[in-house]
C-alpha cells in the first residue's frame, strides 16, 4: 500500500510539472511535493455551489478553473495525460458552451459544444491543413460549411452526418468546378462541372461519374447528348459537331474518352479521420475529502455523471409513494404517474416454424421461391426504369414440382407455382436501398427458421420475422396488393427523390399457389424491420393522430415491451436535436404528401424506444434528475462503463448507421394528461436518455367505398375528427399536425 501511495504521489507531481508548461502557471514544484497530500478541498459558496479549484488527479490529468459538485463547472482548462486539452466552457462535467479543443497531433476545433459533443457553428483544423468552417451535429458536420483541403481544393455546401449531402459547389485548384447535387460523399443527382479547358458536362451524376441524360459541350459550339454510363453497352446518343443541325447528329464520337480521359482528373478529396472525439474524453474521478453524511449509502458514478439508482434517489421515493411498503397510492398516481420499469430480459417475438407447424410447407416455398427470384441471373439493373417495368402485368410465374425441373430444385412439399411481381422494379429497389443480395437471400433463406407473430393485425394479415430481425413478410389481400402495384411508380419516384423517406421499405412482391390439396393461394410483401437493432426495444408506440379505439386493451400488468402502445397510451414528448429536427419536419411533409396525392389513408408513425440508463431493478432514471456526488469506490467508472451499453454515442464507427429514424440519439420527456381522451398530455420536465426508431407504416390501405361506408357509419356515432377513416387530405393534415406536436426540440 505504502509503495502504491508513493507512486501516486509521484503522477501527482508529475502532473503539476507539466500542467506548469502548458497553462503557464507561476507553480513551482518543490521537491516536498513527492511527499505532499493532495491539495486540501476549498470551501464552496453552499451546497452545489461554483467555487474556482485547481486539481491534480491521480492518473495525471490535470484541470484549472471553476468547480462544482466534483465535477468542472463553469470556465476551465482540462488536460489529459494523452495530450488532449480542453479549454472553455463546462456544465457538469460536459463541455458545454464555446471552446476550444486540441488534439496532440496537431488538430484543433473552436467553437459551440452540446453535452460533450461539438455542436453549433465551429472551426475544425486538421494536422494535414484541411479546415472545415460551419455547422456541426453531435461531432458530425451537418448543415452548411465550407470545406478547404490542403491540397488546394475548396468545397461549399450542404453537409449531412459528416459527408457531403444535398447541393454543393466542389472547386479543384487546377480550376474544374463542379455545382449540383451530392450524396453520401459523392458527386450523385443533377450537377454542372466545367473542366478549365472550357469542355461542360451537365446532367445526371452516380458515385462521381456522370450516370443518366447528360449533355457534354466544347468550347467550339459542338455537343453530345444521350445517355450516359461507364458500361459502353448501356451508353446511347448523337455527337453533334460545332454548327451542325439536330437532323445531322450522328455517333461518330465515342463517350467513352469522357471516362477515360477527362473523369481522371475529378478525384473528389477523402475526409479527415478523427482518432477520438471529445465525447470519447472521460473524466478522472476526483476524490473529495467532504464527509459523507452517516447513514447516507454512497452512490455509484461514472465520469460522465451517471448515476446508480438507489433506494435513496429523490425519483425513488416520489415514485414509490407515502405508504411504508413502497407501493403507490392514487394521489401519486394522478400527480406524478407510476415508475417506468424496463424488464432486464425480453424475449424474442414470435414462434418459430418448425417443423409440424401449420405454416411449415408455406415457409418452405417461400424460401425457395425468393432464392430462385433473387438468384436468377440478369444484367445489373439500372435506375432509369422503363414505364413498361411498372405494368402491373409483369409477373413471372415459376412452377416447382417436387421432383424439381431445369430451373428449380427437388423439395419435400406438394407442387406450387410461383409469381414475382414486377421483379425488375423491386431488383431496383433493394439496389436503391443498398441491399446486398447474398445477405437479403441469407436472412431470408438461411438455415434458420423464420417466426410467426403471435396473432394476425388488425386486417387479418399475419406477419412473419426472419431470425435476424432484418426482414418482415406480410400476408396481403388481393385489394392491398393492387394498391401497390397501382402506387408502385410513384413510390419508386418518391425514394429515388427523398433517400431519407421514413415510408416503409419494400424489398419484393411474391405469391405462392399451392396446387396440392388446400388449393390456396398466399400473396405475401417482403419488407424492412424498421426496429431491427441490437439495442433492445422497451418501447413501442403505433401512431396515427386518432383518438377512437385507440389505446392498448392490455391491463398495465400485462404490457412489456413487446406490447404495441397506441395514441391514447402515449406519455412522452419527443426530443430531437434542432437539426434533426428540421430534417424530420421536412420529409414528414413530402411522405404526407406523397400519400396524400395516391389517395393512401388509415397509416401510422411506428416508434420504437429504447432507454439508455435503467438500472439494475429496472426503474428508469431520469436525465434531469442526475446530480453527480461522490463516492470513494475505485471500481465505479469500470462498472458504470458496462451499463453505459450506448456504445453509438461513444464509437464514432457507429455514426454511420444513424439515419433518419434508425438510431437516432435524443430524449423523451415524459407527459400527463388531464382529461381523459386528450391526445398530447402536458409536459412534466422529466426527461429520459433514449436511441429512436421510427417510420411509417401500413401504406395499403386505399380510401375505398368500405372506408367511405365506415366514416359515415362512425360518424352518426362518434365525433367525426376522431375516427380513422377520413379522407386522404383530412387524414394526412390530421397525422401531420399530431406528429408534428410530439416531436419537440430538445433545448
Amino acid at each position: 500500500m505504502k509503495a502504491w501511495e508513493a507512486t501516486v504521489r509521484k503522477t501527482q507531481a508529475a502532473a503539476k510539472r507539466r500542467a506548469n508548461n502548458i497553462f503557464g502557471t507561476t507553480y513551482v514544484a518543490h521537491a516536498s511535493d513527492d511527499e505532499s497530500e493532495a491539495p486540501a478541498e476549498p470551501k464552496s459558496q453552499g451546497a452545489g455551489g461554483v467555487y474556482d479549484a485547481e486539481r491534480f488527479l491521480p492518473n495525471g490529468d490535470y484541470y484549472t478553473g471553476q468547480w462544482a459538485d466534483n465535477f468542472p463547472h463553469g470556465c476551465g482548462k482540462y488536460w489529459w495525460t494523452d495530450g488532449c486539452m480542453f479549454v472553455g466552457e463546462w456544465v457538469r462535467g460536459k463541455t458545454n458552451g464555446k471552446g476550444l479543443f486540441s488534439w496532440p497531433s496537431g488538430a484543433v476545433y473552436e467553437g459551440e459544444f452540446k453535452n460533450g459533443f461539438m455542436d453549433g457553428e465551429g472551426i475544425y483544423s486538421a494536422p494535414n491543413g484541411d479546415m472545415y468552417r460551419g455547422s456541426w451535429v453531435m461531432n458530425l458536420k451537418h448543415g452548411f460549411g465550407v470545406k478547404e483541403y490542403s491540397n488546394g481544393d475548396t468545397f461549399e455546401g450542404d453537409w449531412c452526418r459528416g459527408l457531403q449531402e444535398g447541393n454543393g459547389k466542389y472547386q479543384w485548384k487546377d480550376g474544374n468546378c463542379y455545382e449540383g447535387e451530392w450524396r453520401n460523399g459523392t458527386i450523385s443527382g443533377k450537377g454542372k462541372l466545367q473542366w478549365a479547358n472550357g469542355n461542360k458536362y451537365d446532367g445526371y451524376w452516380e458515385d462521381n461519374l456522370p450516370k443518366g441524360n447528360g449533355t457534354f459541350k466544347w468550347p467550339d459550339g459542338s455537343f453530345y447528348v444521350g445517355n450516359w454510363s461507364k458500361d459502353p453497352q448501356e451508353q446511347n446518343g448523337n455527337y453533334y459537331p460545332s454548327g451542325s443541325s439536330i437532323v445531322d447528329g450522328n455517333v461518330e464520337w465515342d463517350p467513352q474518352q469522357v471516362y477515360n480521359e477527362d473523369m481522371q482528373e475529378i478525384v473528389i478529396c477523402p475526409n479527415e479521420k478523427v482518432p477520438i472525439w471529445p465525447s470519447q474524453k472521460k473524466l478522472a474521478v476526483w476524490r473529495s475529502t467532504k464527509v459523507v453524511e452517516p447513514g447516507t449509502r454512497p452512490r455509484r458514478m461514472s465520469v460522465d455523471g451517471r448515476l446508480e439508482a438507489t433506494s435513496d434517489s429523490p425519483f425513488d421515493r416520489s415514485a414509490r409513494g407515502s405508504r411504508e411498503d413502497g407501493s403507490l397510492t392514487l394521489d401519486d398516481l394522478s400527480t406524478r404517474g407510476s415508475p417506468i420499469r424496463i424488464p432486464k430480459v425480453i424475449k424474442k417475438q414470435g414462434e418459430t416454424i418448425s417443423k409440424g407447424h401449420k405454416n411449415y410447407d408455406l415457409m418452405l416455398n417461400l424460401q425457395l421461391g425468393i432464392r430462385h427470384s433473387v438468384g436468377r441471373p440478369g444484367p445489373p439493373p439500372s435506375l432509369d426504369l422503363k414505364a413498361s417495368a411498372f405494368d402491373p402485368k409483369e409477373k413471372v410465374w415459376t412452377r416447382f414440382p417436387p421432383e424439381g425441373s431445369k430451373h428449380t430444385p427437388p423439395h419435400q412439399s406438394c407442387e406450387f407455382r410461383w409469381k414475382d411481381y414486377c421483379p425488375l422494379v423491386f431488383r431496383t429497389l433493394r439496389k436503391l436501398f443498398k441491399v446486398d443480395a447474398a445477405d437479403y437471400m441469407l436472412s431470408l433463406c438461411g438455415n434458420d427458421a423464420l417466426r410467426e407473430l403471435s396473432s394476425p393485425g388488425k386486417s387479418g394479415s399475419f406477419f412473419y420475422l426472419t431470425n435476424d430481425d432484418r426482414y418482415m413478410i406480410k400476408t396481403m389481400k388481393k385489394s392491398e396488393v393492387q394498391v401497390l402495384l397501382r402506387m408502385l411508380p410513384a413510390y419508386y419516384n418518391h425514394f429515388r427523390t427523398y433517400e431519407s423517406s421514413m415510408v416503409t421499405k419494400y424489398y419484393g412482391l411474391h405469391s405462392v399457389k399451392l396446387n396440392g390439396p388446400a388449393q390456396r393461394k398466399v400473396r405475401f410483401i417482403i419488407m424492412g424491420n424498421l426496429l431491427c437493432s441490437h439495442y433492445t426495444i422497451h418501447r413501442r408506440f403505433d401512431l396515427k393522430g386518432s383518438s377512437l379505439g385507440r389505446m392498448t386493451d392490455k391491463p398495465e400488468s400485462e404490457i412489456d415491451a413487446n406490447t404495441i402502445l397506441k395514441d391514447l397510451d402515449l406519455n412522452f414528448l419527443f426530443l430531437l436535436q434542432k437539426t434533426w429536427l428540421q430534417e424530420f419536419r421536412r420529409q414528414i411533409e413530402k411522405d404526407c404528401e406523397f400519400l396524400e396525392q395516391e389517395r393512401i389513408m388509415d397509416y401510422s408513425l411506428l416508434v420504437g424506444l429504447h432507454f439508455i440508463e435503467p438500472a439494475s431493478a429496472g426503474d428508469l432514471i431520469p436525465s434531469g434528475a442526475r446530480t453527480p456526488t461522490e463516492n470513494g469506490d475505485s471500481d465505479a467508472v469500470s462498472r458504470l462503463s458496462k451499463s453505459d451499453i450506448d456504445q453509438l454515442l461513444l464509437d464514432p464507427a457507429g455514426w454511420g448507421s444513424i439515419k433518419l429514424g434508425e438510431h437516432m440519439p435524443a430524449r423523451v420527456e415524459r407527459t400527463e394528461r388531464k382529461e381523459e381522451l386528450q391526445l398530447v398530455g402536458e409536459a412534466t420536465g422529466e426527461c429520459y436518455d433514449v436511441v429512436m426508431f421510427f417510420g411509417i407504416i401500413d401504406i395499403l390501405q386505399d380510401y375505398d367505398i368500405s372506408k367511405k361506408l365506415e366514416h359515415a357509419y362512425k360518424s352518426i356515432q362518434y365525433d367525426p375528427t376522431s375516427i380513422s377513416a377520413v379522407d386522404p387530405r383530412q387524414y394526412a393534415k390530421r397525422f401531420r399536425d399530431f406528429i408534428l406536436r410530439v416531436f419537440a426540440e430538445d433545448v
